[in-house]
């Protein structure tokens, strides 16, 4: 046998859990995740850019307007060449637009937008002015990163061709 070892504990050296600590730290825990959650919330409402679609009905009967139109579009046979490019402060487009046989498309007005691809709150409309001979250009602000580009070319206020490209600006 051994003999008995006694230990004394001091009051500082350890202390007693006690129900108002437990119910401080919970209160603490919770507190600590409803103000995440709240910067959370806060971050999230702030950064969404809208719902896309209003109706999903007339989201399909677009589609199939878009459709037929595609359709009418390739049938024409247009080659339609578009250059994006940065001058200073300012992104230049111009497009260039021929029909089957290669001969300038003249009587159109032509419109482009760079679309961001995850916020269309960021979107810029280019005005494209013709300057003759199938030719159109316009400028925007200067613009970095990665953008659609929609160009759209009418006749009489009608759209008959549209094309939307990926392009990457420096």
């Amino acid at each position: 046998m051994s003999p008995a070892r006694s230990f004394t504990h001091s009051a500082s050296a350890s202390r007693q859990i006690t129900g108002r600590m437990v119910l401080a730290c919970v209160v603490t825990f919770f507190a600590i995740v409803a103000g995440v959650n709240a910067v959370m919330i806060g971050a999230a409402v702030s950064t969404f850019g809208g719902v896309d679609t209003e109706s999903s009905y007339q989201a399909g009967l677009a589609f199939a307007r878009e459709s037929a139109a595609s359709r009418a579009q390739d049938a024409l046979r247009w080659q339609v060449d578009a250059r994006v490019s940065a001058l200073g402060d300012a992104t230049i487009v111009e497009v260039t637009a021929r029909d089957a046989a290669g001969k300038a498309l003249t009587g159109l007005q032509a419109g482009a937008r760079l679309i961001h691809p995850t916020d269309r709150r960021a979107d810029h409309a280019v005005v494209l002015a013709d300057l003759g001979f199938g030719v159109f250009k316009g400028r925007t602000e200067a613009l970095a990163g990665q953008w659609d580009l929609a160009i759209e070319l009418l006749r009489d206020g009608r759209r008959i061709f549209l094309s939307k490209n990926r392009v990457i600006l420096q």
